[in-house]
C-alpha cells in the first residue's frame, strides 16, 4: 500500500512546474460560456441553463445579460422560479433586467414572492426596467421588509423615473427613502430618482430633501439631492443651494451650480459667477457651462473670461459674451488669443466660443479647412454648425456653411465628416434648397468602412437618404470582428493591478478580467504596446467622468476594430471604470472613469476595472492632461 507521504511526493513531482490559472476561464465549460457570450449564441447559452453544475447555469445567465435577447426571457424565467441556488436565481433576474420585452416583465413579476432578499433587490430593479404602466400595481403594492429589498425598491423607482412612469404615488414614495434611517444605497436611489426623473413635483416634501442636499452624511447623496432642487418652481431653494455652495465636497457645489444656473434671474446668476473662482478647477469649469447670459451681466462675463486662466472657463465665457454681443472687437480679441496659442486643446476651445457669432464663421470655416489638428478641425466644425441655430443665420450664412461643409466632407476626417453629415439633414436649415449635387456625401461614404467608422457613416448614410428623399436607413451595427485571445485570457490575474502615471500624478486600478475577459485582455494588449503612452484626456465632465484612449484626441478616433459589449450587475460607483461607445458592441480603445456613482450607466457601458488609489489625482484631471505610462503590477 501507497503511503500517504509517498503519494503525496508523487503528486509533487507530477506537478512540478504546473502552473494553475488566475482567473476561472481554466475552466474550459465557464469559458465556451464566455465564447458563446462574446458570439451572441443565444441557444447554445440556452442550453447551459439546463446544466446540472449550478455554477455553469449562473454563468449562462449571466452571459444572457450582455447578449439581451428576448428568446432567452422564458426559460430564464423557468430558471427564476425554480432553481434552487440564490446565486442562479440572482443572475436570471438581473439577466431578464436586461432584455427588454413584455416576456422579461412577466417572468419577474412572479418571482416578487422570492423568499432572499438579494434575489428580490436584482428582480424588483429589473421590473423598474421592463415592467409595462399597466402592471404597475405590482410594484406600488410591494412592501420592503428589509435594506436590500429597500435598496431594490428605490432603485426599481429610479428606473421607471427614467422611463416616464413615475406618478405622483412613486414619487412620494421614493422621497421617504431619503429619510437618514434608510441605508446608504437606498438614500443614494432616492436622491438620483429625485435629480434624474423630468417633470416631477416635489414641493410637498421640499424640507426633507433640503436636508438630504445639506445634511446627509454622504457626499454622494448629498450632491443628488442638490441636483434635485433645480425643479422646484419656487427660488425658496436659493438659500439651501447658497450653503451647498460651501460644502466640502466639489461635486456638490457642482451639484448647486447647475442648479443655481437653472433661474434666469440676476441673484442665482451671480452666485454662479462667484463659483467661477472656486477653489477647484472642476466648479469653476461647471459654473462657465451652466451660466446664463444676461444683459445686466455682459461687463461681468466680459472681465471674468479676460482674466481666467483656465481655457475651458475662459472660451466658455467668451462664448456667453459674444450670445449677447457679437462685436468685432470681442472676435478680434478672441483670435488674437487663438492665434498666439500653442495648445491645440484651447485652440479648439476658443473655436467653440465662436459658436454665437456668425460673423467668425468664415474665419473658423478656414481654420478647420487649413488645420492639420484633428481636435481644432472637429471642435470647430461644431462651431459652425452652431452657428446655424442662431436667428441671424440667413441664407447668405447657410449657403457659405454648407460650402464649407462640402469642403469638410471632401477632406474626410471621420470626425468633422460625421459632424457635418449630421448637421445637414436639419430640415429647418433647408440645405436642399442650396445643395443641389449630393454625390460627395456618396463619394465620401465610399472611402469609409466599419467597424472603425461607424460613428461617421451613420450620419452620412442618414444625409444621402434625406437629399435623396428616402427613408431614414437603420442604425448601423458593428459585426463581429474581433474574436477573444482566450489563451491569453487565461495569462491575467483576477486582481491583475495597472498604473496609470498622468501628468497629473499616479492612478493604480484593478482589472476585472472575470467580468470582462474581452474588454480587460484589449486593454492589456493595448497598453503593452505603449498605445495609451501619450494620450490625452480628451474629455472631462465635471462630476462625471474623464475619458481616454482616444488616437485622435477628440473622442473621434479608434481602430480598425471593435470588441463586444460585457454587461455585469457591477453598478457604477466613485472610481468605476467603463468602456467608451457609439452603442451596443461597437467599444474599441476608448475608456472613461467615473467621478462619482452614475446610475443611469448601469448595465449600458462595460465596466472592466475600478480605481484602487489615486482617486483624488483623477478628480483633479482636466481637458489635456496626458497618459504618460500604463504599467500592469
Amino acid at each position: 500500500m501507497m503511503t500517504y507521504y509517498r503519494l503525496l511526493g508523487l503528486l509533487l513531482i507530477f506537478c512540478w512546474g504546473c502552473t494553475q490559472s488566475p482567473n476561472k476561464f481554466s475552466d474550459p465549460v465557464i469559458e465556451r460560456i464566455a465564447e458563446f457570450q462574446d458570439r451572441r449564441q443565444t441557444d447554445s447559452l440556452i442550453h447551459y441553463l439546463l446544466s446540472k453544475e449550478p455554477n455553469y447555469r449562473t454563468e449562462a445567465a449571466k452571459a444572457l445579460a450582455s447578449v439581451q435577447d428576448s428568446a432567452a426571457s422564458m426559460q430564464l424565467g423557468n430558471m427564476l422560479l425554480e432553481d434552487p441556488i440564490v446565486e442562479a436565481r440572482t443572475a436570471a433576474a438581473f439577466a431578464l433586467g436586461q432584455t427588454p420585452g413584455t416576456a422579461s416583465a412577466n417572468a419577474l413579476i412572479p418571482a416578487l414572492q422570492d423568499k432572499e432578499s438579494v434575489v428580490l433587490r436584482e428582480v424588483l430593479e429589473g421590473l423598474g426596467k421592463t415592467i409595462r404602466s399597466y402592471d404597475l400595481a405590482a410594484l406600488k403594492s410591494f412592501k420592503a421588509k428589509d435594506s436590500l429589498t429597500q435598496e431594490g425598491l428605490v432603485w426599481a423607482y429610479y428606473q421607471l423615473g427614467t422611463r416616464g412612469l413615475a406618478d405622483s404615488i412613486i414619487v412620494q414614495k421614493a422621497i421617504q427613502f431619503l429619510n437618514p434611517t434608510y441605508s446608504f444605497q437606498t438614500r443614494l436611489g432616492a436622491a438620483h430618482f429625485l435629480s434624474r426623473t423630468p417633470k416631477i413635483k416635489i414641493e410637498k416634501d421640499y424640507q426633507l430633501v433640503a436636508e438630504a442636499s445639506t445634511k446627509d452624511v454622504s457626499p454622494l447623496v448629498r450632491m443628488a439631492a442638490t441636483n434635485s432642487l433645480r425643479k422646484l418652481d419656487s427660488a425658496k431653494s436659493i438659500p439651501v443651494l447658497v450653503n451647498a455652495l460651501r460644502d466640502e465636497d466639489y461635486r456638490v457645489r457642482i451639484s448647486a451650480v447647475r442648479a443655481l444656473a437653472t433661474w434666469s434671474s440676476i441673484k442665482p446668476q451671480k452666485l454662479v459667477i462667484t463659483a467661477l473662482s472656486d477653489t477647484d478647477e472642476s466648479v469653476g469649469v461647471a459654473a462657465s457651462e451652466a451660466i446664463k447670459p444676461i444683459a445686466e451681466l455682459y461687463d461681468a462675463l466680459l472681465a471674468e473670461a479676460r482674466r481666467a486662466t483656465n481655457s475651458r472657463i475662459q472660451s466658455n465665457l467668451y462664448n456667453a459674451v459674444l450670445s449677447l454681443k457679437p462685436s468685432e472687437e470681442i472676435i478680434q480679441e478672441i483670435k488674437n488669443l487663438y492665434q498666439t496659442s500653442k495648445d491645440p486643446y484651447q485652440q479648439a476651445q476658443l473655436l467653440n466660443s465662436f459658436s454665437p457669432a456668425v460673423a467668425a464663421q468664415e474665419f473658423v470655416a478656414n481654420e478647420v479647412i487649413q488645420t492639420n489638428s484633428l481636435v481644432v478641425k472637429s471642435t470647430g466644425t461644431q462651431a459652425l454648425a452652431n452657428m446655424l441655430q442662431r436667428p441671424e443665420a440667413d441664407v447668405k450664412i447657410k449657403t457659405s456653411i454648407a460650402a464649407a461643409f462640402q469642403k469638410i466632407i471632401q477632406q474626410g476626417d471621420p470626425g468633422a465628416l460625421g459632424i457635418a453629415a449630421a448637421t445637414l439633414t436639419e430640415p429647418s436649415y433647408e440645405f436642399k434648397k442650396i445643395i443641389k449635387d449630393y454625390t460627395f456625401l456618396k463619394e465620401a461614404k465610399a472611402k469609409l468602412s466599419l467597424p472603425k467608422d461607424i460613428e461617421a457613416l451613420q450620419p452620412l448614410e442618414e444625409a444621402i437618404a434625406y437629399f435623396e428623399g428616402t427613408a431614414k436607413p437603420l442604425p448601423l451595427k458593428n459585426q463581429f470582428n474581433h474574436p477573444i485571445d482566450w489563451e491569453f485570457v487565461k495569462t491575467i490575474n483576477k486582481n491583475q493591478l495597472a498604473k496609470l502615471n498622468t501628468s497629473k500624478g499616479e492612478v493604480i486600478i484593478r482589472l476585472l478580467v472575470e467580468e470582462a475577459p474581452g474588454s480587460v485582455a484589449n486593454f492589456v494588449q493595448l497598453a503593452k504596446k505603449n498605445y495609451f503612452n501619450g494620450k490625452y484626456f480628451h474629455r472631462v465632465v465635471p462630476n462625471f467622468v474623464a475619458q481616454a484612449g482616444c488616437n485622435r484626441g477628440d473622442g473621434y478616433g479608434s481602430e480598425d476594430y471593435s470588441i463586444r459589449s460585457e454587461f455585469s450587475s457591477r453598478r457604477y460607483q466613485e472610481g468605476s471604470i467603463g468602456m467608451a461607445s457609439a452603442g451596443k458592441d461597437t467599444e474599441g480603445t476608448q475608456w472613461f472613469i467615473t467621478h462619482s456613482p452614475t446610475p443611469h450607466l448601469n448595465g449600458k457601458y462595460t465596466i472592466f476595472a475600478e480605481v484602487v488609489k489615486g482617486m483624488e489625482v483623477v478628480h483633479r484631471l482636466q481637458v489635456g492632461d496626458s497618459i504618460l505610462s500604463v504599467a500592469l503590477d
